[in-house]
Protein backbone atom coordinates (compact mmCIF):
# COMPACT_ATOMS: atom_id res chain seq x y z
CA UNK A 1 0.00 0.00 0.00
CA UNK A 2 1.40 3.28 -0.60
CA UNK A 3 0.51 6.45 0.42
CA UNK A 4 -0.27 8.12 -3.12
CA UNK A 5 -2.35 4.81 -3.54
CA UNK A 6 -4.56 5.04 -0.08
CA UNK A 7 -4.86 9.16 0.51
CA UNK A 8 -7.02 9.13 -3.30
CA UNK A 9 -10.31 10.61 -3.84
CA UNK A 10 -12.26 8.41 -2.29
CA UNK A 11 -10.73 8.41 0.81
CA UNK A 12 -10.75 12.73 0.84
CA UNK A 13 -14.20 12.88 0.19
CA UNK A 14 -15.21 10.71 2.90
CA UNK A 15 -12.44 11.93 4.91
CA UNK A 16 -14.31 15.00 6.69
CA UNK A 17 -17.16 14.09 9.19
CA UNK A 18 -18.14 17.15 10.44
CA UNK A 19 -19.24 17.54 13.95
CA UNK A 20 -17.98 13.81 14.74
CA UNK A 21 -15.11 11.88 15.64
CA UNK A 22 -11.71 13.79 15.12
CA UNK A 23 -13.94 16.80 13.75
CA UNK A 24 -15.78 17.07 16.81
CA UNK A 25 -15.57 20.12 19.14
CA UNK A 26 -14.19 18.41 21.73
CA UNK A 27 -11.24 17.58 19.79
CA UNK A 28 -10.89 20.05 17.61
CA UNK A 29 -11.26 23.26 19.56
CA UNK A 30 -8.50 22.31 21.99
CA UNK A 31 -5.88 21.78 19.81
CA UNK A 32 -6.79 24.94 17.72
CA UNK A 33 -6.50 27.04 20.30
CA UNK A 34 -2.96 25.17 21.81
CA UNK A 35 -1.62 25.80 18.31
CA UNK A 36 -2.69 29.16 18.24
CA UNK A 37 -1.06 29.72 21.96
CA UNK A 38 2.31 28.10 20.53
CA UNK A 39 2.68 30.53 17.40
CA UNK A 40 2.45 33.40 19.05
CA UNK A 41 1.28 35.18 16.30
CA UNK A 42 3.53 33.91 14.08
CA UNK A 43 3.25 31.81 10.78
CA UNK A 44 2.02 28.28 11.46
CA UNK A 45 2.60 25.38 8.63
CA UNK A 46 1.16 22.51 8.95
CA UNK A 47 2.85 19.52 7.39
CA UNK A 48 0.63 17.00 5.98
CA UNK A 49 -2.40 19.82 5.59
CA UNK A 50 -5.06 17.37 4.61
CA UNK A 51 -8.85 18.93 3.75
CA UNK A 52 -7.80 21.37 6.48
CA UNK A 53 -9.16 20.31 9.52
CA UNK A 54 -6.75 21.87 11.70
CA UNK A 55 -5.50 24.59 9.22
CA UNK A 56 -8.83 26.12 8.61
CA UNK A 57 -9.98 26.86 12.19
CA UNK A 58 -6.72 27.94 12.57
CA UNK A 59 -6.34 30.42 9.97
CA UNK A 60 -9.67 32.08 11.12
CA UNK A 61 -7.78 33.11 13.94
CA UNK A 62 -6.33 35.70 11.94
CA UNK A 63 -3.15 33.24 12.21
CA UNK A 64 -1.27 33.00 8.76
CA UNK A 65 -1.06 29.22 7.93
CA UNK A 66 0.31 27.18 4.91
CA UNK A 67 0.74 23.21 4.49
CA UNK A 68 2.80 20.97 2.78
CA UNK A 69 0.42 17.71 1.12
CA UNK A 70 1.34 14.58 -0.65
CA UNK A 71 -2.17 14.01 -1.95
CA UNK A 72 -3.83 16.01 -4.76
CA UNK A 73 -7.23 14.71 -3.88
CA UNK A 74 -6.61 15.90 -0.59
CA UNK A 75 -5.79 19.50 -1.21
CA UNK A 76 -9.15 19.61 -3.91
CA UNK A 77 -11.37 19.01 -1.01
CA UNK A 78 -9.03 21.98 1.02
CA UNK A 79 -9.52 24.33 -2.05
CA UNK A 80 -13.78 23.44 -1.73
CA UNK A 81 -13.19 25.09 1.74
CA UNK A 82 -10.42 28.50 1.29
CA UNK A 83 -8.34 29.33 -1.56
CA UNK A 84 -4.45 29.58 -2.06
CA UNK A 85 -4.13 33.25 -1.52
CA UNK A 86 -6.20 32.14 1.95
CA UNK A 87 -4.03 28.81 2.92
CA UNK A 88 -0.93 28.23 0.61
CA UNK A 89 -0.31 24.59 -0.21
CA UNK A 90 2.43 23.18 -1.94
CA UNK A 91 2.16 19.82 -3.01
CA UNK A 92 5.47 17.08 -2.04
CA UNK A 93 6.51 15.07 0.71
CA UNK A 94 6.68 16.29 4.05
CA UNK A 95 10.00 14.96 4.84
CA UNK A 96 11.68 17.09 1.87
CA UNK A 97 9.15 19.95 0.59
CA UNK A 98 9.66 23.60 1.20
CA UNK A 99 7.72 26.68 1.55
CA UNK A 100 8.96 29.92 1.70
CA UNK A 101 9.57 31.94 4.05
CA UNK A 102 10.11 30.91 7.85
CA UNK A 103 7.94 30.28 10.48
CA UNK A 104 7.09 30.59 13.97
CA UNK A 105 5.80 27.06 14.45
CA UNK A 106 5.40 23.84 12.57
CA UNK A 107 2.57 21.41 13.46
CA UNK A 108 1.96 17.66 12.61
CA UNK A 109 -0.76 16.70 14.13
CA UNK A 110 -2.71 13.01 14.26
CA UNK A 111 -0.46 10.41 14.20
CA UNK A 112 0.60 11.38 10.68
CA UNK A 113 4.16 11.44 10.94
CA UNK A 114 3.79 7.26 11.61
CA UNK A 115 2.72 7.61 7.55
CA UNK A 116 6.21 7.78 7.00
CA UNK A 117 7.27 4.22 6.40
CA UNK A 118 10.93 4.52 7.79
CA UNK A 119 13.23 5.92 10.50
CA UNK A 120 15.08 7.94 8.05
CA UNK A 121 12.33 9.54 6.40
CA UNK A 122 10.71 10.20 9.93
CA UNK A 123 14.37 12.10 11.14
CA UNK A 124 14.17 13.62 7.16
CA UNK A 125 10.66 15.28 8.84
CA UNK A 126 12.56 16.64 12.03
CA UNK A 127 14.99 18.09 9.68
CA UNK A 128 12.39 19.75 7.29
CA UNK A 129 10.72 20.95 10.34
CA UNK A 130 13.54 22.70 11.43
CA UNK A 131 14.81 24.33 8.13
CA UNK A 132 11.27 26.16 8.31
CA UNK A 133 11.26 27.74 11.34
CA UNK A 134 12.66 30.99 12.85
CA UNK A 135 15.50 30.95 15.59
CA UNK A 136 12.96 29.81 18.79
CA UNK A 137 10.38 27.85 16.89
CA UNK A 138 8.36 24.96 17.75
CA UNK A 139 7.55 21.83 16.28
CA UNK A 140 4.73 19.97 17.56
CA UNK A 141 3.48 16.39 16.72
CA UNK A 142 0.71 14.65 18.50
CA UNK A 143 1.24 11.03 18.30
CA UNK A 144 -0.28 7.49 19.33
CA UNK A 145 2.11 5.70 21.73
CA UNK A 146 1.98 2.19 20.66
CA UNK A 147 -0.06 -0.64 22.22
CA UNK A 148 2.52 -3.53 22.79
CA UNK A 149 2.10 -4.12 26.34
CA UNK A 150 -1.78 -5.38 24.54
CA UNK A 151 0.06 -8.39 22.69
CA UNK A 152 0.43 -11.62 24.42
CA UNK A 153 2.68 -14.02 23.43
CA UNK A 154 1.86 -15.01 19.59
CA UNK A 155 -0.83 -12.65 19.21
CA UNK A 156 -0.35 -9.85 16.59
CA UNK A 157 -3.52 -7.85 16.43
CA UNK A 158 -5.29 -5.64 19.26
CA UNK A 159 -8.66 -4.02 18.94
CA UNK A 160 -8.19 -0.35 20.16
CA UNK A 161 -11.25 0.79 19.51
CA UNK A 162 -15.04 -1.36 18.93
CA UNK A 163 -18.61 0.44 18.96
CA UNK A 164 -21.52 0.29 17.14
CA UNK A 165 -21.05 0.10 13.13
CA UNK A 166 -17.21 0.20 13.58
CA UNK A 167 -14.02 -1.95 14.86
CA UNK A 168 -10.60 -0.38 14.38
CA UNK A 169 -7.52 -2.71 14.86
CA UNK A 170 -3.90 -2.96 14.72
CA UNK A 171 -1.66 -5.65 13.03
CA UNK A 172 1.85 -5.08 14.62
CA UNK A 173 5.24 -6.62 12.51
CA UNK A 174 7.47 -6.14 15.56
CA UNK A 175 10.47 -6.84 14.23
CA UNK A 176 10.33 -4.12 11.52
CA UNK A 177 8.24 -1.42 14.11
CA UNK A 178 5.77 -1.72 11.40
CA UNK A 179 2.01 -1.52 11.93
CA UNK A 180 -1.19 -1.54 9.83
CA UNK A 181 -4.69 0.11 10.65
CA UNK A 182 -7.78 -1.39 10.06
CA UNK A 183 -11.09 0.71 9.99
CA UNK A 184 -13.82 -1.52 9.41
CA UNK A 185 -17.71 0.13 9.67
CA UNK A 186 -20.54 -1.63 9.30
CA UNK A 187 -24.28 -1.34 9.48
CA UNK A 188 -27.32 -3.87 9.80
CA UNK A 189 -25.97 -6.23 6.64
CA UNK A 190 -23.64 -8.91 6.12
CA UNK A 191 -21.10 -6.55 4.44
CA UNK A 192 -18.52 -4.46 5.72
CA UNK A 193 -16.17 -1.61 4.43
CA UNK A 194 -12.63 -1.83 5.08
CA UNK A 195 -10.07 0.61 5.24
CA UNK A 196 -6.44 0.13 6.04
CA UNK A 197 -2.96 2.31 6.08
CA UNK A 198 0.27 1.51 6.92
CA UNK A 199 2.45 3.22 9.89
CA UNK A 200 5.98 2.88 11.10
CA UNK A 201 5.58 3.14 15.01
CA UNK A 202 7.47 5.47 17.04
CA UNK A 203 8.20 5.30 21.17
CA UNK A 204 8.28 8.95 22.43
CA UNK A 205 11.77 8.16 23.51
CA UNK A 206 12.77 7.25 19.97
CA UNK A 207 11.23 10.64 18.82
CA UNK A 208 13.00 12.72 21.45
CA UNK A 209 16.18 11.28 19.71
CA UNK A 210 15.14 12.44 15.66
CA UNK A 211 14.45 15.60 17.40
CA UNK A 212 17.62 15.94 18.70
CA UNK A 213 19.35 14.50 16.02
CA UNK A 214 17.78 17.69 14.01
CA UNK A 215 18.65 20.40 16.79
CA UNK A 216 15.10 20.69 18.81
CA UNK A 217 14.79 20.27 22.76
CA UNK A 218 11.61 18.79 24.07
CA UNK A 219 9.86 21.71 25.44
CA UNK A 220 7.13 19.99 26.63
CA UNK A 221 4.70 17.11 26.23
CA UNK A 222 1.25 15.99 27.33
CA UNK A 223 -0.87 13.07 27.12
CA UNK A 224 -3.33 15.53 25.06
CA UNK A 225 -4.40 18.90 23.63
CA UNK A 226 -6.04 19.88 27.17
CA UNK A 227 -2.39 18.99 28.62
CA UNK A 228 -3.07 16.91 30.93
CA UNK A 229 -0.01 15.01 32.24
CA UNK A 230 1.27 12.40 30.09
CA UNK A 231 2.08 8.89 31.81
CA UNK A 232 2.67 5.39 31.47
CA UNK A 233 -0.99 4.51 31.03
CA UNK A 234 -1.66 7.46 28.13
CA UNK A 235 -2.66 6.36 24.86
CA UNK A 236 -1.46 9.42 22.75
CA UNK A 237 1.01 12.44 23.42
CA UNK A 238 1.42 16.10 22.07
CA UNK A 239 5.14 16.84 22.31
CA UNK A 240 6.45 20.66 21.63
CA UNK A 241 9.70 20.76 20.42
CA UNK A 242 12.21 24.06 20.14
CA UNK A 243 15.00 25.03 18.34
CA UNK A 244 17.33 27.14 20.51
CA UNK A 245 16.74 30.95 20.02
Amino acid sequence: MQQDEIWGAEAAKAYDTPGTGMFSPEVLEPAVARLAQLAEGGRALEFAIGTGRIAVPLSQRNLPVAGIEYSPAMIAELRAKVDETTIPVVLGDMATATVPGSFSLVFLVYNTISNLLTQTQQVACFRNAARHLSPGGRFVIELWVPELRKLTPGQQAVVWQSEAGYIGLDTYDVLNQQVVSHHFRFGEGHKAELFRSPHRYIWPAELDLMAQLAGFELESRHADWNRAPFTAESRSHVSVYRLPG
